[in-house]
C-alpha cells in the first residue's frame, strides 16, 4: 500500500536537514530546499535547479507542496484586485489587493468560512469548514506581492488579516504564517506593516501580549454598549465588552502598542448619541485610533449605512475629545471585494 505523502512545508527547517542526513545526504541539501519552499516560494521539486534530478525524485516520492493556485481574479475599476484562491482539497478562500497611490495592501484569510456569526458579514453565512495551514496563508501574500509588482509596479507594503476567518480561532497557523512572513529567510517583510484584526477573543489577545508579538492588532468593535453588538455581533454573550476591555488594557500594558478600533456606522443600529458616548468612554481606556469603515450591503438589507450626519457627528465627537479618527471608504465594491463582502457570491 502506497504510503501517504507528507506535507512537506510543515517541517521544520532541521526537520529537512535531518531527512537528508538519515537518506545518506549532506545536511546542509535541507537548507537548499528549505530555500526554495520558503523564500523562493516554488511550487514543485522540479523548480529546485540547484538540486540534483535524482535528490528531486526522492523528495518527490516522500513529499508534497500543497501549494494554493488563484482560481479567478478579479480586477475593480478602482484597482483592487479579488482572487478566489483554490487550496488542495478544492475549498475556495477569498483574498484582496488594495492599492493606493503611496502602498499595496494585502487582505488576507485565515478560516474556511468562519466560527464566529456577525451577522452583517457574508463570510459568517458559511459554517466554518476549516483553518488555513501556515504555508496556505503565506501563499495568499506571496500570490499578492506577484500582482502587486506585475499590475502596480511596487512589491507589497502591508499586509492585514481582514479576510476571511476569525485569526485568533486559528492562532498557531497565523503566527506561524507571519513568523514566515517576516523571517529574512521568508518574505522579510517588517511586522509592523502586518496588522492582525480580531472580533475580539480575550483569552487570545492576553495570549498575544505575552507571546510578545510585533504586528498591530485591530478589533471590530461596531459597538461600546454590550446589548448593541450582541445583537449584531451574538459572539459578545460569550466575550463581552467587559472582558474585551480588560484584555486590551492587558495588551496595552504588555506591547505599549496603541489599538485601531474598527467600526461601521449603520442606520438605526448605532447611530445614536449614546453609541457616539459609549465609544468615546471605551477609547478612553487606552491609548487608540478609531477607523470609521464605510458599509457594504450584503444584499438582504436588514443593514443599511448611516446617513452622512450620524458619521459626521461621531467624527466630530471623536476629534473633539483628542481620537485620532479615520474614515475608510471602500474599495472594490464593484467585484464584492470591500470589507464584509467576501464569500457573498460564492
Amino acid at each position: 500500500m502506497a504510503t501517504k505523502k507528507r506535507d512537506i512545508r510543515a517541517l521544520t527547517k532541521e526537520q529537512l536537514r535531518e531527512f537528508f542526513v538519515n537518506h545518506g545526504d549532506k545536511a546542509f541539501r535541507g537548507n537548499q530546499v528549505y530555500e526554495w519552499l520558503w523564500s523562493k516560494a516554488a511550487h514543485s521539486f522540479d523548480d529546485m535547479t540547484n538540486v540534483s534530478k535524482k535528490t528531486r525524485e526522492m523528495l518527490d516520492e516522500n513529499f508534497v507542496i500543497n501549494h494554493i493556485e488563484v482560481d479567478t481574479m478579479q480586477r475593480s475599476k478602482d484597482g483592487t484586485i479579488k482572487n478566489a484562491i483554490k487550496l488542495h482539497d478544492g475549498k475556495i478562500v477569498e483574498s484582496v489587493l488594495i492599492p493606493t497611490e503611496t502602498r499595496t495592501t494585502a487582505c488576507v484569510s485565515s478560516q474556511v468560512g468562519c466560527s464566529l456569526d456577525c451577522k452583517f458579514c457574508a463570510t459568517a453565512r458559511l459554517k466554518r469548514m476549516r483553518n488555513l495551514n501556515a504555508d496556505e496563508i503565506y501563499d495568499q501574500v506571496v500570490a499578492i506581492d506577484k500582482q502587486s509588482r506585475l499590475y502596480h509596479n511596487h512589491k507589497l507594503s502591508n499586509i492585514v488579516f481582514m479576510g476571511m476567518g476569525e485569526p485568533l480561532m486559528n492562532y498557531n497557523n497565523v503566527i506561524k504564517a507571519i513568523d514566515k512572513i517576516t523571517s529574512p529567510e521568508g518574505l522579510g517583510m517588517a511586522a509592523r506593516r502586518i496588522t492582525l484584526s480580531t472580533s475580539g477573543v480575550p483569552k487570545m489577545i492576553k495570549k498575544m501580549a505575552d507571546d510578545e508579538v510585533r504586528f498591530n492588532l485591530a478589533v471590530s468593535l461596531h459597538s461600546a454598549i454590550d446589548e448593541v453588538r450582541t445583537s449584531i455581533m451574538p459572539f459578545n454573550a460569550t466575550f463581552p465588552l467587559k472582558d474585551l476591555k480588560e484584555s486590551l488594557e492587558y495588551w496595552y500594558e504588555k506591547t505599549k502598542r496603541k489599538v485601531t478600533y474598527e467600526y461601521v456606522v449603520w442606520n438605526g443600529i448605532n447611530d445614536r448619541k449614546e453609541d457616539i458616548d459609549a465609544l468615546i468612554k471605551f477609547c478612553s481606556y487606552i491609548p487608540c485610533k478609531v477607523n470609521l469603515i464605510e458599509y457594504n450591503p450584503i444584499d438582504d438589507g436588514e443593514f443599511q449605512q448611516a446617513s452622512e450626519r450620524a458619521l459626521n457627528n461621531y467624527i466630530s465627537n471623536l476629534e473633539m475629545h483628542d481620537i485620532v479618527v479615520n474614515v475608510r471608504r471602500s474599495r472594490g465594491k464593484d467585484i464584492d471585494a470591500a470589507c464584509g463582502q467576501l464569500a457573498n457570491k460564492s
